[in-house]
């Protein structure tokens, strides 16, 4: 049962519950950001004429979309970095343990990019081939015209559903406490084992969460109405 006085017990934490709203967000923009370039590449080699790259680039995105994403932090936690000991441990802006919140940043990017490679897909599928050609009878190659023409106007019409992925991520990135990154998950966890008492710290998790995912959502959809409004006619 939720009492008053299991928030104040709760509020003592409060220092916890900031950094691990500023470890969720370095972790959401580190995600997003490595996730983009990983899907942009995996977007180019699944539309490129290269049969292996198509076939190994829609293998990954098909494996990382069909498992759950606990397992792939897992995965990459303890079998590929080896649990913390081939990486070194010092702490990020002072109380960030690198050793746990790079594989975390891994793991998230390579979730991420599986998904976002398919944005950028239909974003690039997108734009009109004609200007694929008229970019071509004006001497541009083929990486020029992709570079300069497409994916300028690919991302415009992407960019939304790119700015809500990192809405996704700030809530998906609660999985990563379970390997012991420093987020708001973490910091319930250490208030329940101070305080033997769960319910409050969830309540306030819970608000954080919120705080930052719907400010975003807000600020996402307001971009989004100034971008399409050159598009109406």
């Amino acid at each position: 049962m939720l009492t008053a006085q299991g928030f104040s017990k709760a509020f003592e934490y409060w220092q916890l519950f900031l950094q691990g709203v500023a470890c969720t967000v370095s972790l959401s923009a580190l995600t997003v950001i490595f996730g983009f370039i990983l899907a942009l590449f995996l977007a180019v080699c699944r539309m490129g004429k290269m049969k292996v790259l198509k076939a190994l680039a829609t293998a990954y995105v098909e494996l990382f979309r069909a498992t759950p994403m606990v397992v792939q932090i897992f995965i990459i936690f303890y079998v590929v970095f080896d649990g913390v000991k081939v990486l070194p441990g010092f702490k990020l802006f002072g109380f960030i343990r690198f050793e746990r919140f790079f594989p975390a940043v891994v793991a998230l990017s390579l979730n991420s990019g599986a998904y976002l490679s398919e944005i950028i897909r239909s974003g690039i599928q997108s734009i009109d081939g004609g200007q694929t050609e008229a970019a071509r009878s004006l001497g541009l190659n083929a990486w020029k015209t992709m570079r300069f023409v497409v994916l300028p106007q690919a991302i415009k019409n992407i960019l939304p559903a790119i700015a809500n992925e990192f809405v996704t991520i700030i809530k998906e990135s609660a999985i990563c406490y379970t390997i012991g990154v420093q987020d708001i998950m973490s910091a319930v966890n250490a208030v329940k084992g101070a305080t033997y008492r769960m319910g409050e710290a969830l309540i306030i998790a819970t608000a954080l969460y919120f705080c930052l995912t719907y400010p975003t959502s807000k600020i996402i959809a307001h971009f989004e109405r100034k971008m399409s409004v050159g598009d109406k006619r």
